[in-house]
């Protein structure tokens, strides 16, 4: 196979998010399993909510005409009780969520009030309507359209579909992902202690686990060791999932056969990007399922993952936010040098004078996973460019691309 160019990030993030034919398929789920999964269709409101006018306060329902008066206690009104007509120049009393009374346009706090001798409210000179009343359909109006297909369900969205009476809703069908680790010089965690030649296989749980944080099944294919024969049969075996994953094996060494027992499956239609680490990126299909091939160096392991494979799983779920999210900061570091391929550096952020500041980690070596776990953020460096100390960057948030 001839080397193809460096494609550019960019590059390879529109040509992996156009190859995106379709989701999963849809299935419904109760709201009580539904966290983490992703919405199928638009969700619009059946009801107002609040269904009526209520009270954010315990106090008094009043006609804020009547303010400065001293007026009786006509009913008392609780959460969940149905109120009566409020009578013109009467209260009434009320609690926090309680319908406010027909009649009554504002609630007077509890301590804005005195009793007098015979048990009378006596009203402050000014109230003026709609003091601490909710209002029906303050929350939504039915026909309101509340959650877009494509987003994946977080804590308050669930609340927000219960406040409508929903139990069920229509979900994409968790992707399963075929995860597996090439290297005969991988052990597993746990197998025994390491000859020399050996080293524990990290990148196999940082990527099921990343997979996991994304809502996907993971396929464990285990360590597969760097003959043809070997990678041929995984790949096989992973070809029944929605995606096959690997790590390592795809770069120009004699080992590396992944790449090219991808093509004799199915095709490569990208390989090597021009990012740093990380450029051995991978990705084609094993017959017709989608697959990726991330670097075997833990360090371009995660950065491809969380800039390539991360954006690809979305668009395969279902998702509409593929994007990942910068924010401005200030290097903390010179680049003196330009390089050819954009730089992704693990860094650690402060904020020093108002503004976010990026220090790198000391070794960026794409063989050190250190410098991943110790960091919070990474800091990008455009190609061809060179950076002095302070001058104004971009960084990516860790904790928003394992999302």
């Amino acid at each position: 196979m001839t080397r193809a160019p460096l494609q550019s990030l960019d590059q390879a993030l529109d040509l992996l998010l156009a190859d995106v034919h379709s989701a999963v398929e849809q299935e419904s789920v109760e709201l009580n399993k539904a966290l983490g999964r992703v919405l199928a269709a638009d969700l619009h409101a059946r009801l107002d909510v609040p269904p009526w006018d209520n009270s954010a306060m315990d106090g008094y329902a009043v006609r804020s005409t009547e303010a400065g008066q001293s007026l009786p206690v006509a009913q008392r009104i609780a959460a969940g009780e149905r109120p009566e007509p409020l009578p013109g120049a009467a209260v009434a009393r009320i609690f926090t969520g309680a319908p406010l009374p027909p009649g009554a346009d504002a609630v007077v706090m509890q301590e804005d009030v005195q009793i007098d001798v015979e048990g009378r409210v006596i009203l402050p000179a000014k109230i003026a309507p709609n003091d601490h009343v909710r209002h029906r359909g303050q929350d939504c109006r039915a026909g309101d359209h509340l959650l877009g297909a494509g987003r994946r369900l977080q804590p308050q969205d669930l609340g927000l579909i219960a406040s409508q009476g929903i139990s069920e809703v229509a979900v994409w069908r968790r992707l399963t992902v075929a995860l597996l680790s090439t290297g005969s010089e991988l052990r597993e965690p746990g197998s025994g202690e390491l000859d020399a030649a050996a080293i524990y296989n990290s990148n196999r749980p940082m990527l099921a686990a990343l997979l996991e944080q994304l809502g996907c099944e993971v396929r464990d294919l285990g360590i597969v060791g760097d003959t043809p024969q070997a990678t041929r049969k995984a790949l096989q075996a992973g070809a029944s999932a929605d995606l096959v994953i690997s790590s390592g094996g795809v770069s120009v060494g004699e080992a590396d056969h992944v790449r090219d027992v991808v093509a004799e499956l199915g095709e490569i239609d990208l390989w090597r990007i021009a990012i740093k680490p990380g450029k051995p990126f991978a990705k084609g299909r094993v017959g017709s399922t989608p697959f990726l091939g991330l670097p075997g160096n833990p360090s371009s392991a995660f950065v491809t993952f969380v800039l390539l494979a991360r954006p690809f799983v979305h668009a395969l779920q279902g998702r509409r936010d593929t994007g990942a999210v910068a924010l401005p900061a200030r290097a903390d570091f010179a680049v003196p040098r330009p390089g050819s391929r954009r730089e992704f550096l693990r860094v650690t952020t402060r904020v020093e004078g108002g503004e976010l500041w990026a220090t790198p980690y000391v070794n960026q070596s794409s063989g050190v996973l250190t410098s991943v776990s110790a960091s919070d953020a990474l800091a990008m460096v455009p190609e061809h460019r060179t950076l002095a100390h302070g001058d104004a960057i971009e960084i990516l948030p860790l904790h928003r691309l394992m999302d």
